[in-house]
């Protein structure tokens, strides 16, 4: 088992951070008083975690009793079938709708209105509902996050929503204003530094001092990345000198970079693509491949290019969000950086 799974808090009492949110939303779950909430916050603060322990707090250790299922959704105008991972115990749903691209509306329309005319639970705390966990609402189309708010109205006395994204900036409006709004923020550096002594310590294995550092500054307050490049230092230890290797991708990315500005011509062009589709083949969002590749190439391009740089990232990670075939749009990305970067050497 990972060391990402097996010191994964199961509650809001074993938390390691942010202790005043975890007794907030303890006071919140004693008051009888649930609204629908909104969890959102970086990648790897540990929002599906906190959301994971909120069910314990409600429901017993019964909720953590899961299963998975793969779902079937028949499109109502048309023959084309919807699948689906569930994962689920007998108090809660939790999907990611995006999975099923356009078609995502049908879906939480379905979904909620199965767990909200199913038979309500007795709890005595806090009423007769279930939960339904919605993640990577931000990435939901318009017409979804609409149906959702409908959804969200008409169900609301046996159906409870919490909806987790990275940020709320494409969440509408009367989404968030149903919900309880909940920030994960990132934990500090002696945070996560503080849990990376703890684990090493269960494990029995030495971890000194500058390669605790080097982790915690690579994971830039990523806790999930940070557990991962500890277990990684345990199966193939580097001296206590030596810089902390990159993940494989990341190494993709850096290599991508240098290939862009050493040279803009249509074959090094079909040679990045080459390495793009790897990415994608690995499961790596075209959205992080963006991001990365654009840090990277801040690193070496003056504060004009820099500018041009972010506005054409923004404006491609829309185009991927939006567009069928990411492929098309990194390329696209990658063409236009090489022509910027081409006419301020001219």
């Amino acid at each position: 088992m990972l060391w990402i799974d097996k010191y994964k808090p199961s509650s809001l009492d074993s938390m390691d951070y942010h202790l005043e949110l975890s007794q907030n939303l303890k006071n919140m779950i004693t008051s009888g008083d649930f609204p629908h909430l909104l969890v959102y916050g970086p990648s790897g603060a540990g929002k599906k975690t906190r959301i994971i322990a909120i069910l314990k707090q409600i429901y017993g250790p019964n909720a953590l009793k899961l299963k998975i299922d793969h779902r079937t959704f028949k499109h109502p105008s048309s023959s084309k079938s919807i699948q689906i991972t569930t994962i689920s115990s007998l108090y809660h749903i939790e999907i990611n709708p995006g999975e099923a691209g356009s078609y995502d509306r049908i879906v939480i329309q379905t979904i909620i209105k199965e767990i909200a005319q199913s038979p309500p639970i007795d709890n005595v705390a806090l009423g007769p509902f279930k939960i339904v966990i919605l993640n990577e609402v931000d990435k939901l189309s318009k017409d979804a996050q609409h149906a959702l708010r409908r959804t969200m109205e008409k169900y609301a006395k046996y159906c409870r929503i919490i909806l987790c994204c990275d940020s709320t900036a494409k969440v509408i409006d009367p989404i968030k204003s149903r919900c309880l709004g909940i920030r994960i923020a990132a934990p500090s550096n002696e945070d996560v530094a503080k849990i990376l002594n703890k684990v090493a310590s269960t494990e029995k294995f030495d971890l000194p001092d500058k390669t605790c550092q080097q982790i915690t500054t690579q994971a830039k307050g990523n806790l999930r990345y940070a557990l991962l490049l500890l277990e990684s230092q345990r199966s193939k230890p580097v001296s206590a000198n030596a810089d902390i290797p990159l993940l494989d991708w990341e190494t993709y990315i850096t290599v991508i970079a240098k290939e862009i500005t050493a040279s803009q011509t249509a074959d090094q062009l079909k040679a990045i693509r080459l390495k793009f589709y790897e990415l994608l083949g690995h499961c790596i969002p075209p959205e992080l491949i963006i991001k990365s590749l654009t840090l990277e190439l801040l690193k070496s391009l003056d504060s004009n290019m820099r500018y041009q740089v972010i506005h054409w990232a923004a404006y491609y990670e829309h185009r991927c969000q939006i567009g069928a075939k990411p492929i098309f749009h990194l390329e696209a990305f990658t063409a236009k950086i090489m022509s910027i970067y081409k006419k301020s050497q001219d």
